[in-house]
C-alpha cells in the first residue's frame, strides 16, 4: 500500500521545515520523508502503525516536529519551504512508498500540486 500526498502532507512539512532555521530544513526535510517511508514499509508488512512514525504519511511524520502557525500563502518562507517539500515528493515517485502521483514532468508535476493547493504564487518563485 503506498500512501498518497494530499494537500494537508504538504503544509504540515511546509510548517514544520518554517519552524527550523533555513540551514537545518534540508535535513529536517529528508529526515521527514525516510520517517514516512518507514511507516509505510511497517504498515505494508501488516504491523500497523510505526511506534514513532504512525500511518506512513508526510503530515504524521511532520507532527513529530514542532510546526510553525501557518502563514498566508504570500509569505516567501513558507512558500519556499513547499517548493522544497514538492520538489522532495517530486524526488520520490516511482520508488517503494512513494506517493500515487503518476509519472509527471517536473514543472507539471509541480504545477498540478500548487493549482491543487491554491499556490499560485509559488509558480513566480519556480520561474526565477
Amino acid at each position: 500500500m503506498r500512501r498518497p500526498v494530499l494537500p494537508g502532507d504538504i503544509s504540515s512539512a511546509a510548517r514544520a521545515l518554517l519552524h527550523v532555521p533555513e540551514a537545518k530544513r534540508a535535513r529536517l526535510c529528508a529526515c521527514l520523508f525516510a520517517g514516512a517511508a518507514r511507516a509505510c514499509a511497517h504498515m505494508e508488512q501488516g504491523m500497523g502503525l510505526h511506534p514513532r512514525w504512525g500511518d506512513g504519511t508526510l503530515s504524521a511524520a511532520a507532527r513529530l516536529f514542532p510546526l510553525a502557525d501557518e502563514p498566508p500563502l504570500d509569505d516567501a518562507e513558507y512558500l519556499a519551504c513547499t517548493i522544497r517539500v514538492l520538489r522532495a515528493v517530486h524526488g520520490r515517485i516511482g520508488k517503494a512508498c512513494a506517493p500515487r502521483m503518476g509519472r509527471l514532468p517536473r514543472d507539471s508535476f509541480i504545477m498540478k500540486i500548487l493549482l491543487f493547493t491554491n499556490l499560485r504564487l509559488a509558480k513566480l518563485a519556480l520561474d526565477t
